[in-house]
């Protein structure tokens, strides 16, 4: 048993000092995988990959279920608390009012079917929301993937399966998530 798992296990059973433990050792990778994450966001993005990473530790470790099985339970657990951060984030986004980030375009240069980045967002967490009650393991790979930055490697040893099938698996996600969206307008 690795020592995240016992550490884990440790915060699970309510030990303060294990949380305290956990940081430093979950830290670097936390870091990693969102920096990858904001990487694919637009530019001028208010979000930093620091914030994104504290804001998930809050909602990991404080108030609610604190047991994880082992260490790929733990950093799945980290990427879907990213995924709901950036969500709740790009909500709060559109809901702007009154013009607080409007631009002014040409006419000849507007797209109707256009959408900012933060729309995107909204659209393909609606579509994994589908996709989560249809299949909910290819839903898991999407959040590791695109909302977790997880290569098809790390995500293979997460769910403990191969990387082939986390390829089949991202392909047929992607599609499936591609369709749905063009279904919906």
């Amino acid at each position: 048993m690795s020592e995240i798992t016992q550490i884990l296990q440790a915060v699970g059973r309510g030990d303060r000092r294990a949380s305290e433990e956990l940081l430093p050792l979950v830290y670097d990778e936390l870091r990693r995988h969102a920096a990858a994450r904001m990487a694919r966001e637009a530019a001028g993005q208010t979000l930093q990959p620091t914030a994104l990473v504290h804001e998930a530790w809050m909602r990991l470790v404080g108030e609610g279920d604190r047991t994880w099985q082992n260490r790929a339970h733990f950093f799945g657990a980290a990427a879907e608390a990213m995924r709901r951060i950036l969500i709740e984030n790009a909500r709060r986004k559109s809901r702007l009012k009154h013009g607080g980030d409007q631009v002014r375009l040409d006419l000849d240069q507007l797209e109707l079917a256009a959408t900012t980045p933060d729309e995107k967002i909204l659209l393909i967490d609606e579509a994994l929301e589908r996709l989560r009650t249809q299949d909910p393991e290819k839903a898991q790979v999407v959040v590791l993937k695109f909302f977790g930055g997880y290569t098809n490697q790390e995500v293979a040893a997460n769910l403990g399966v191969t990387e082939r099938t986390i390829e089949r698996h991202w392909a047929y996600a992607k599609t499936w998530l591609f369709q749905s969206i063009r279904d919906q307008k």
